[in-house]
């Protein structure tokens, strides 16, 4: 395990955004993680574990303590006979895992096609698409508990891990860090797997603005329950699956292609901000902050971040 210092966060960064860290440490195994975190406590210095770098915003200024990525990618199937598990590490890419379930004919997977980052992020945040989410098809998380005097590995089920619209325990809980994960996952026809994911692939393409760099959704739907009732009446043929689509309020905002320095409201998708080749962590916050007062003020709204920001 090397511990390098004061790497640029652009790179490991799907916004290519963020200053540097002043640590910075790639860990392949249990035994790496349990000792990069050991040594940031035994420094005093905070840490962050990484995965894919693809729901985070790096500050300007870098990070003051050691960013831990995790790239812990052990896979392992088990053929159980209507059903497969598949037990992975929490740093395998989520699109390659999409499709290897594919290749051994295992479905349940295919809605979260075209998501980037790893496995772990996706539990971390309960990462979905199109009507599944990754908590759907947990069935238990193996963690790394640090306390206060030791680091101790534990096992939490489905029911432990407090699943819910793009929340979990993990983002409650900073002290649990994702190990691996077991997915119960149902045989299915292969051919009929495939062009599932060509089409959610197409969607995407077609929905979101890939061509830029960007941290994918910057906030969280709206709960149909929490919306104000003259907005959820006015809008109530675009709630689908008992949320409303932030974007669709941003756009309704008339803030589409709103821009500021390098940073800019995507005119394809409204819940993207994208990254035009030189965009400042300050001016996406400049932005968010944007956004959140003028859905608030046309339709009394308050949005929640999706996107973790990390802070200096």
């Amino acid at each position: 395990m090397e511990i390098r210092k004061n790497v640029s966060l652009k790179a490991y960064s799907t916004f290519k955004i963020g200053g540097r860290a002043k640590y910075f440490t790639v860990v392949k195994n249990t035994e790496e993680i349990s000792k990069a975190i050991s040594l940031a406590k035994e420094k005093k210095i905070p840490f962050f574990i990484l995965g894919g770098g693809s729901n985070v915003l790096f500050s300007d200024n870098g990070f003051e303590g050691l960013v831990i990525k995790i790239q812990n990618s052990n896979l392992k199937i088990q053929n159980e006979n209507s059903k497969l598990k598949i037990i992975c590490g929490a740093g395998f890419p989520l699109m390659k895992l999409v499709f290897k379930s594919s290749e051994i004919g295992a479905t349940g997977l295919e809605n979260l096609a075209g998501i980037p980052g790893t496995l772990g992020g996706a539990i971390w945040g309960n990462a979905g698409a199109f009507g599944r989410e990754i908590g759907d098809l947990v069935e238990k998380v193996k963690i790394l508990e640090v306390g206060s005097s030791k680091i101790k590995i534990k096992e939490l089920k489905n029911k432990d891990c407090e699943f819910g619209y793009r929340d979990s325990i993990f983002k409650k809980k900073k002290n649990c860090i994702i190990l691996e994960a077991t997915l119960r996952l149902k045989k299915g026809n292969k051919k009929e797997i495939e062009e599932k994911i060509k089409e959610i692939l197409k969607l995407r393409k077609e929905k979101q603005p890939l061509e830029f760099p960007s941290a994918g959704s910057v906030f969280k739907n709206i709960p149909a329950k929490n919306l104000p009732k003259k907005i959820k009446e006015k809008f109530k043929d675009k709630i689908k699956n008992g949320f409303l689509s932030a974007g669709i309020l941003i756009d309704m905002a008339g803030l589409k292609g709103y821009r500021i320095g390098g940073a800019k409201i995507s005119q394809k998708h409204a819940n993207f901000i994208v990254n035009l080749g030189k965009a400042k962590a300050k001016e996406v916050l400049e932005l968010i902050k944007l956004i959140k007062r003028e859905v608030k003020r046309k339709f009394g709204v308050k949005l929640k971040e999706e996107i973790q920001i990390i802070k200096f």
